[in-house]
């Protein structure tokens, strides 16, 4: 008889790397495997997790959140299909890819790798901006100094976060998990980007830029362009830009002669108080968990409204045009952060390579700064006496 091994051979070399892995999903059949979990928490979205088509989909629906502080989560113990006693040597690590498809874009998954026994649950956590919706997107992460010994349940998860008051979905094509030699391990792909990175020291970024425009949006004063909001300083006015409940914070920039620039690394946000105005007994009227979500501000990306506009001219009619808020700004934030409460603070909100990207090429239009909860936050703005007070973007180019 024939062998039939160069027929095996092509058959999985055509599989791809997935066909490899120590613990790898398809997601074939009717059914999904029983040893996934899913579900949601702290804000109020519901999941569900189907076979469809070769693939699987979370099914998220959002539409019933009132703050945007969701997160959505499938999770697996892939312990027992893995060599627990390579992995507990530092010779090995654990690398984890999935292919993934999402129903809205640009917006962030994550991975997240832990055990029963972990306790910082950012060390082996990464996130990945996904641009558009039109492909199928392979994303990777290779944990560094991963605690996991035999005997320890081992969770690889997937997860979307705040992705606005909606309905959404995240495909996924396999799941896969693999032991490998740290020093032998590929290149991580999909851009792995670290949650809450620390705040880059300004004096590391070759480029600084001021706002060229800013302007408070005023939802119940649709009509009314607030370019003259101020407060008093020592008998005199002074230029400033609140943000509070119904009233958030628009920020543009000139960056056109960049459009063909390519960011390098991070960009950095600074904004600085006048003062902060916060309080509210948040953890009794929510949930524990969910209070600690509260007095913070968030950056979100504009992506439509005019492509140029004036801060003596715009009105939050004139930025929307008729079209609800929500298609024009991403609805996951970039950031949230506590803003600083002293007058002269600064508050530095991180921007993430590929935020800095769309910013450069035009792709995002400026951004917009709202609060959560019932915040009041004012800053000095573009038109300050001292340039050093205006919210100041940093970055660098390759």
């Amino acid at each position: 008889m024939k062998s039939l091994a160069p027929l095996s051979i092509l058959f999985v070399t055509l599989l791809g790397p997935a066909a490899h892995a120590q613990f790898v999903d398809h997601f074939e059949g009717n059914e999904i495997h029983p040893d996934w979990q899913y579900f949601t928490g702290d804000g109020d979205a519901r999941l569900n997790f189907v076979p469809l088509d070769g693939h699987a989909r979370m099914e998220i629906d959002a539409t019933d959140d009132q703050h945007n502080v969701w997160w959505s989560i499938i999770k697996r113990n892939v312990a027992p299909h893995l060599d627990m006693e390579k992995l507990a040597s530092p010779d090995y690590e654990l690398r984890i890819e999935a292919r993934i498809r999402v129903s809205d874009a640009p917006r962030r998954v994550n991975f997240m790798i832990n055990t029963q026994r972990t306790t910082d649950f950012h060390q082996h956590l990464r996130e990945y901006d996904i641009p558009n919706t039109t492909e199928w997107h392979t994303i990777s992460m290779t944990t560094e100094g991963l605690d996991a010994v035999p005997g320890d349940d081992l969770n690889v998860q997937l997860s979307a976060t705040d992705w606005g008051p909606g309905k959404y979905h995240v495909d996924v094509d396999y799941y896969r998990a693999d032991v490998v030699r740290a020093a032998d391990a590929e290149a991580d792909v999909g851009e792995p980007l670290v949650y809450h990175p620390p705040i880059r020291t300004l004096d590391t970024f070759t480029q600084h830029r001021p706002a060229a425009h800013d302007v408070v949006l005023n939802r119940d004063y649709p009509m009314v362009n607030f370019d003259g909001w101020h407060t008093e300083e020592k008998e005199a006015k002074v230029p400033v830009s609140t943000v509070s409940a119904n009233q958030w914070l628009l920020l543009r920039w000139d960056l056109s002669a960049l459009k063909s620039a390519d960011a390098d690394g991070t960009g950095v946000l600074e904004l600085t108080t006048q003062s902060v105005h916060k309080g509210g007994n948040y953890v009794a009227a929510y949930e524990e968990d969910l209070g600690v979500e509260f007095d913070k501000i968030r950056v979100f990306e504009v992506m439509g409204g005019p492509k140029q506009w004036d801060q003596k001219e715009l009105t939050f009619q004139g930025f929307v045009r008729g079209e609800p808020l929500e298609t024009l700004v991403n609805g996951q934030m970039v950031f949230d952060v506590e803003p600083a409460a002293e007058r002269g603070g600064k508050t530095h909100i991180t921007l993430s390579r590929p935020v800095m990207q769309r910013l450069l090429d035009g792709t995002t239009k400026g951004l917009l700064i709202r609060p959560l909860g019932a915040l009041e936050a004012t800053f000095y703005d573009s038109q300050a006496e001292d340039p050093k007070l205006a919210p100041t973007l940093y970055f660098n180019l390759q």
